[in-house]
């Protein structure tokens, strides 16, 4: 997918947040979440190109879209969730929506709808989901039915009901997976088509101002040219190959919001005095609910970016690690809004601050896209492939490259990302000799170990660098301590958490505590108070008190 250049792309930023500031305030956010109603005239807005025309990032420039690359989505989406998680819910929509013609299109589709959603401003919805099926997109009961004309098949007759669709009672088009005949496809049924109805707006626990709703489909007729790419069966497929960049999506939301809920934590603990002296210089404060979220979210950032770069770069699929980067960035987003609410104490646990509806809007971002349970799964499958594959040196050789890495920039944390690693890499071959992953519960934990320790890995490459991201708002001091401060924490919980992970499953776990290093792993914990207190005193200066 093509790229814009940075200029361009921080001019759009700015146009988002400009707007944002003079159109979307947050006394009309809290408005809007209490009486949970959808602003059609703002996402119209933004879907104008003499506005911002926020909808053209997904389209190709040839259809008359401005042919966004995953960074440039990643960035937006980012902001989007900054401003709110619900409208940033309602362009991800049409983001998602067109996704099945991007990937299946025919030329000719692409040619009629991605220009119609571009010019005319189209809200899309893309409707997957079922009450049964969930996650689980094979047990689709939703039919798609031959209509034969003169011995051609010249429509479909689709059937069934559709649930928890974002845009769904609003969208002017929807594609609509359907089993068909030859397997599940994806068809495109627009708004007006008999048979079609929405259900109501559901009344949600948070992103109150994106449209959630069920939709209902009673013999609706769609012409044969309607079915993405004229061949049915594809629809598994199209919506497999697009998993990894639509998780970067949802992980840039959990990334965004949860880094603002802290950010307003931070600057509320440089007003609040207690015992004489700000909250921002108090350790118990800023140690447990402060530092250790800010560094899970700038390390999320970095296996968000690597991730999207490789996808520019051309790679296809990489959906174990659009699993990590969602798993990560949502499940540690969703902690620091939950300690920013703790943080603020009485007044964050109050409608007047932004923290308490931050931390109701963020938690979808571990339901939607993929359960947290299902990407735990996801994660797990395909390491567990690597190691069998590579006899067990997969993460052995990746922890290799660390201490390559250690060699010539030792401040970054790579060592101990590496003793993380090949912690890692032995509680994998403990579990394979003792056939320990017929145990569900081993395979969602393995789950979780490897996206912090591969995260923790990332964000040790990336510190290495001069400038790990162009977003940044820390000296090289300051991302350096943060990359040490995971990295420990990550060879930590992968050494003790894996070895009592083994012990829970089986009768004896071996000679793993020898191998996965123990006192090597406590060794390194050397420091992690001292860097804490640089990345608390980076976050003071950086986060200014308004």
């Amino acid at each position: 997918m093509a790229s814009i250049d940075a200029i361009s792309r921080n001019l759009m930023l700015d146009s988002l947040k400009e707007y944002a500031k003079r159109r979307i305030p947050f006394d009309l956010i809290r408005e809007l979440d209490e009486k949970n109603e959808f602003p059609a005239d703002i996402l119209k807005e933004m879907y104008d190109p003499e506005i911002l025309g926020v909808h053209l990032l997904m389209i190709p420039e040839e259809y008359g879209g401005i042919s966004g690359g995953t960074f440039d989505i990643y960035r937006v989406c980012e902001a989007l969730a900054r401003i709110d998680l619900g409208i940033a819910t309602g362009v991800f929509a049409t983001f998602l929506g067109t996704d099945p013609l991007n990937v299946g299109g025919t030329e000719e589709q692409k040619d009629k709808w991605l220009r119609r959603i571009a010019t005319e401003k189209l809200l899309v919805a893309y409707a997957a989901t079922e009450a049964d099926a969930g996650s689980d997109l094979i047990n689709l009961r939703t039919r798609a039915e031959h209509v034969v004309k003169n011995g051609k098949i010249a429509g479909y007759l689709i059937s069934g009901n559709k649930q928890w669709i974002s845009n769904g009672g609003v969208a002017d088009m929807y594609t609509v997976l359907a089993m068909a005949p030859g397997g599940p496809s994806w068809f495109i049924v627009e708004r007006d088509m008999e048979g079609f109805s929405p259900n109501k707006h559901e009344d949600k626990h948070g992103i109150r101002l994106s449209n959630t709703a069920g939709l209902s489909l009673d013999n609706v007729y769609v012409p044969a040219e309607n079915l993405i790419g004229m061949e049915e069966g594809k629809g598994l497929l199209q919506a497999q190959a697009v998993f990894g960049y639509t998780r970067v999506m949802v992980a840039a939301f959990g990334l965004g919001a949860g880094a603002e809920a802290m950010e307003h934590a931070i600057r509320y603990s440089q007003q609040r005095i207690q015992a004489g002296t700000p909250l921002c210089d108090k350790q118990g404060y800023t140690h447990k609910l402060i530092v250790p979220n800010y560094v899970h979210m700038e390390a999320a950032r970095s296996y968000i970016e690597y991730t999207s770069l490789r996808l520019d770069g051309g790679e296809h699929g990489l959906q174990t690690e659009g699993a990590i980067a969602k798993y990560s960035a949502s499940e540690w987003g969703n902690k620091a809004a939950d300690d920013a609410i703790q943080a603020l104490g009485g007044y964050g646990y109050t409608k007047d601050f932004p923290v308490e509806k931050i931390k109701r809007d963020i938690k979808i971002t571990c339901i939607y896209e993929g359960t947290s349970e299902v990407l735990e799964m996801t994660i797990y499958r395909g390491r567990w492939q690597e190691h069998l594959k590579s006899r067990g040196k997969y993460y052995l050789d990746m922890a290799d490259q660390l201490d390559q890495l250690h060699a010539k920039v030792p401040g970054v944390g790579a060592h101990a990302s590496a003793l993380a690693l090949r912690a890692l890499g032995a509680v994998l071959e403990e579990c394979r000799v003792q056939k320990l992953t017929r145990h569900q519960h081993v395979t969602f934990k393995l789950g979780r170990l490897i996206a912090a320790a591969e995260v923790a890995a990332c964000f040790s490459r990336a510190a290495a660098e001069d400038k790990y991201s162009e977003t940044v708002r820390f000296d090289k001091q300051g991302w350096q301590a943060m990359a040490r401060v995971m990295a420990r924490e990550a060879a930590l919980n992968t050494a003790m958490e894996g070895l009592a992970l083994v012990l829970g499953a089986a009768d004896t776990a071996g000679d793993l505590s020898d191998a996965v290093n123990i006192e090597a792993v406590q060794a390194e914990q050397k420091g992690m108070i001292a860097d804490m207190d640089i990345v608390a005193a980076k976050l003071k200066q950086t986060f200014k008190a308004k």
